[in-house]
C-alpha cells in the first residue's frame, strides 16, 4: 500500500498526504522516500499544478525516520550510509528548489507543509525544506529534533537548515538539547511560520498567492549572512567557543554525536549550502558507523519502546488500574500519588495521621502550582488531578481498590503490620505491591495471606522525574500480579523492567558496588576529584562520591548495617570506616550541607571537603585514570552479568535500559551488556583478571563472561534471539 498519495484540486494545488498504513504515527521508510520523490517530481512537472501542500492523514505529522533504514544503509558500510543520506538530501533539496532556475532562482512552485500535530526528526526536517510551515494549534503536538537523545543528530538537512534559519546560538537548544516546542512556541522561536486552525486550508491559500521571492530560502539568496555571525566573524567565533564549552560541560566528551554535530555546523557554515549538506552527511555517517549510535538506538529507542509496549508481559487479560491505594504519604508515597492522579487513576493516600496525609496531597498541589507558573498546566487541570486524590487515615477507603502500593518505612515488621491491616479490607483480587529498594519481596510476602497477589514495585526518587520502575517478582508472585504492575507502569507513562527477587534486586545491586568502589578508593588515598571525574569522563551524570552525597550518607549506613546483619561473614566492610565516621560527624550529604563535599547555606556545592581529605589523606602516587574507570565500570557490569547468571535479570534488554534510566549508566554505551559487547568479552576477562589480582576477589570474572570469551560470543548474539522472540 502507498505511504504517500497525491490529489490535485481545481485551483491547481497538489496535496501530498503522508499516511503510513498500519501505524498510528508516520515514520519515513525507503518506500516513502521513493514515493515522495516521485510525487514531487510529478507535481513539479505538471503545468496544471501551481503549488504543493504536504500534510498527513493522521492527527500527527511524523515521528521521525524508520530506524531500519539506517540499519539497511549500514550493511553497505560507510559508503552505503553516506550515499543513502545523500539520497534523502537530494529529495528534500528538490522540494526546496521546487523547479527553480539554478542561477536566477526563478520559475519555482511554492511548497508548503501543513502539520496537524507532532512533527519530530525527519517530520520536522521535511517541513524545513518547504517554503512555509503551517501547524494546527494542537495542545498535544510536540515539534523538535530529538535525535541527539538516541546518539545521532539530525542528518537529513535539519542541522544545516535550522542553523542557517535561526543562527547557531538560537538553534543550539533544539539541536544539542533536543528541546521540544508547542506549535505556538515553535512560531515564536522562528522554527515554523504560522499556527492555523485549518493548516491545510491556510497552506493552500498561501500557495496560491505566493510570489517567486517567497520561495527563495535566505541561504539561497545573494548576500545571505548567518544570523549571529559565521564562524570566521568575531561574534560567530565567540558563539562556537561557548557552544564547544557547553557540549564539553554537559557531556565531558563521552558522547560522539554532539561533537560531530558541532563540527558539521562549524564546517558547513564556511561553505555554500549544497556543500554544507555533504559535510553534514559525512559527519552523520561517522556517527552512524560509531558503535555508540547503534547501542543507544537499540537501548533508548527500540528496546525501551518494546518494554513499554509489554514485551515481557504475561499473557493475561488487561489489568488496567482504576483505583490505587498508596500507603505512606512521605516523599515517595506523595510522588506515587501525584503520577497516579496525573494518569487519571483514583488515589487513596493513607498515613497514620491526617496531617501527614494532607501534607502528602499538598505535594501534588505544589507541583501543579509550579506547572501553572511555567504554563505547563492549567488551574482547571490542577483541580481535576487533585480531585482524584483522597487523603485519609481510614483503611476502609481501600475497600474497592484494585492495586495497593505500600511505601512505608523500610522495616520488615512495619511493612508486615501494614500488609495485614490492608488485606483485612481490600478485595480478594486486589494486587498488593510494596515499594522497597532493598528488602527481599519473598520475605515481605510472608506477611500476606495471598502471596500470589504480592509483588514489588520499586520507584526511583523523585518519582515524578525518574523514568524507570523496577518490578520485582517474589517466589510465589503470579502472572496476574506481574501484569497488573506492568499495566500500571504503562498507565503512568514510565518504563518497566521485571526482575526476580534477590537482595538489592537489579538496580541497587549494581549501583551500590559503584558507590562503594568510589568510596573505597578514597580510603586508599585516591584523590576525590579523580574518582568523580573519571566517572564523568565515562558519561555518568555524577560521580560516585557526589551520588553518595545526593542520596544521603545515613541511608548508606542504614543499608550497610542491614546488609551486614543479613550476610554475616560474607559482608565486605571495607567502606564502613569512612561512611560510619561521616555519619557520626553529621556529614550526611547535601541535606546536611556536609558530606564528601562542603556546601553553602543554599545547598550549593563548594568543593570537596578538606575534613574528609584530612581524615583520609591522598597519596602522592595516584592511579591512572583508566585504572579508576575500569574499577568503576567493572564494579557495576560484573554485577549485571551475575544477575543474568542467577536469573534475577531475565532479559538483557531490561538490564541495559534499566541501567541507563535507573542510575544513568554511561548512556553512550547502550548499557552494561552493550558496553561489554563493544569492549569484547575477551578484553573484559583480561581487565577482570588484572583487577582481581590488584584489587581483590570482588572483580572475579563470572563464569558466563569467561565462557563467552572462550567462544567469541557477544551478549546480544547469545541472548538477543530471546529478545527478538519476545
Amino acid at each position: 500500500m502507498a505511504e504517500f498519495t497525491m490529489t490535485k484540486d481545481a485551483d491547481g494545488v497538489a496535496v501530498i498526504t503522508w499516511d503510513l498504513p498500519g501505524k498510528s504515527m508516520n515514520v519515513l521508510t525507503l518506500q516513502g522516500i521513493e514515493e515522495l520523490s516521485a510525487l514531487t517530481e510529478e507535481a513539479l512537472g505538471d503545468d496544471t499544478v501551481k503549488g504543493i501542500v504536504i500534510t498527513s492523514g493522521k492527527d500527527t505529522f511524523a515521528g521521525g525516520m524508520d530506524l531500519n533504514i539506517l540499519a539497511e544503509f549500514k550493511q553497505s558500510g560507510a559508503e552505503g550510509v553516506f550515499e543513502g543520506t545523500m539520497r534523502g538530501h537530494k529529495m528534500l533539496r528538490t522540494l526546496e528548489l521546487a523547479g527553480m532556475d539554478p542561477k536566477t532562482k526563478k520559475g519555482g512552485k511554492p511548497v508548503a507543509a501543513a502539520l496537524p500535530g507532532t512533527a519530530l526528526g525527519i517530520g520536522l526536517e521535511l517541513p524545513l525544506a518547504c517554503h512555509r510551515i503551517f501547524a494546527a494549534p494542537n495542545p498535544k503536538a510536540k515539534i523538535g529534533l530529538p535525535e541527539i537523545q538516541v546518539g545521532i543528530f539530525p542528518g537529513m538537512g535539519g542541522t544545516t537548515r535550522l542553523v542557517r534559519k535561526l543562527g547557531v546560538m538560537s538553534a543550539s537548544p533544539f539541536l544539542l538539547q533536543a528541546k521540544m516546542s508547542s506549535p505556538e512556541q515553535a512560531v515564536k522561536a522562528g522554527i515554523i511560520d504560522e499556527v492555523a486552525d485549518d493548516p491545510v486550508a491556510a497552506a493552500k491559500a498561501w500557495v496560491l498567492q505566493a510570489t517567486e521571492a517567497d520561495l527563495v530560502k535566505p541561504w539561497d539568496a545573494k548576500g545571505y549572512k548567518v544570523p549571529g555571525g559565521a564562524p570566521y566573524h568575531p561574534a560567530g567565533f565567540q558563539t562556537f567557543v561557548g557552544a564547544n564549552a557547553m557540549i564539553m560541560g554537559n557531556t565531558w566528551g563521552a558522547f560522539p554525536a554532539p561533537k560531530a554535530m558541532l563540527s558539521a555546523v562549524y564546517e558547513g557554515l564556511m561553505v555554500p549550502f549544497d556543500t554544507a549538506l555533504k559535510i553534514e552527511a559525512r559527519w552523520f555517517t561517522k556517527v552512524i558507523m560509531d558503535p555508540s549510535s547503534s547501542a543507544m538506538i537499540r537501548s533508548l529507542f527500540i528496546n525501551k519502546e518494546a518494554l513499554e509496549k509489554g514485551a515481557v508481559r504475561p499473557d493475561v487479560p488487561d489489568q488496567k488500574v482504576r483505583k490505587v491505594g498508596v500507603l505512606g504519604a512521605g516523599m515517595m508515597g506523595a510522588g506515587i500519588a501525584l503520577v497516579s492522579a496525573q494518569a487519571g487513576i483514583e488515589v487513596v493516600l493513607i498515613d497514620q495521621k491526617q496531617e501527614a496525609a494532607d501534607k502528602g496531597k499538598a505535594y501534588t498541589e505544589s507541583y501543579l502550582d509550579a506547572g501553572i507558573a511555567k504554563r505547563k498546566t492549567t488551574p482547571e487541570k490542577k483541580d481535576e488531578v487533585l480531585s482524584r486524590i483522597t487523603a485519609t487515615t481510614d483503611y476502609n477507603a481501600l475497600a474497592d481498590a484494585d492495586l495497593i502500593i505500600e511505601a512505608v518505612f523500610e522495616d520488615v515488621g512495619v511493612k508486615a503490620e501494614v500488609t495485614k491491616n490492608v488485606e483485612a479490607v481490600i478485595p480478594d483480587d486486589c494486587i498488593f505491591a510494596t515499594n522497597t529498594s532493598t528488602l527481599p519481596i519473598t520475605e515481605l510476602a510472608k506477611a500476606s495471606k495471598r502471596p500470589e497477589h504480592f509483588i514489588g514495585i520499586h520507584f526511583f526518587s523523585p518519582v515524578e522525574k525518574m523514568l524507570l520502575v523496577e518490578i520485582i517478582k517474589g517466589a510465589e508472585t503470579g502472572d496476574v500480579a506481574t501484569a497488573k504492575a506492568l499495566d500500571y507502569v504503562r498507565q503512568i507513562r514510565k518504563t518497566p523492567i521485571v526482575v526476580n527477587d534477590a537482595r538489592f534486586f537489579y538496580a541497587n545491586r549494581c549501583i551500590i558496588p559503584y558507590i562503594n568502589e568510589g568510596v573505597r578508593m578514597v580510603t586508599e588515598g585516591v584523590e576525590m576529584p579523580l574518582v568523580d571525574n573519571a566517572a564523568r569522563l565515562l558519561g555518568f551524570p555524577v560521580g560516585p562520591l557526589q551520588l553518595t552525597d545526593e542520596t544521603s550518607i545515613d541511608l548508606g549506613v542504614k543499608i550497610a548495617k542491614a546488609t551486614k546483619a543479613a550476610m554475616g561473614n560474607a559482608y565486605d566492610d571495607t567502606t564502613d570506616e569512612i561512611m560510619f565516621w561521616m555519619a557520626d560527624n553529621g556529614r550526611l550529604g547535601r541535606k546536611a550541607k556536609a558530606g564528601f563535599f562542603d556546601y553553602d547555606e543554599k545547598g550549593k556545592r563548594q568543593g570537596y571537603s578538606d575534613a574528609v581529605q584530612e581524615k583520609f589523606p591522598a597519596k602522592s602516587d595516584q592511579p591512572d585514570v583508566t585504572e579508576v574507570q575500569h574499577r568503576l565500570m567493572m564494579a557495576q557490569v560484573l554485577e549485571a552479568v551475575r544477575a543474568l547468571e542467577e536469573n534475577v535479570l531475565m532479559d538483557i534488554r531490561e538490564g541495559d535500559v534499566g541501567a541507563i534510566l535507573g542510575w544513568g549508566f554511561a548512556p553512550w554505551s547502550g548499557g552494561p551488556f552493550s558496553w561489554l559487547d563493544m569492549l569484547g568479552a575477551a578484553k573484559a576477562v583480561e581487565i577482570c583478571d588484572h583487577l582481581t589480582e590488584t584489587c581483590g576477589e570482588r572483580f572475579t570474572c563470572p563464569a558466563l563472561l569467561r565462557d563467552m570469551a572462550t567462544k567469541g560470543e557477544t551478549f546480544y548474539g547469545r541472548f538477543g534471539a530471546k529478545a527478538k522472540a519476545a
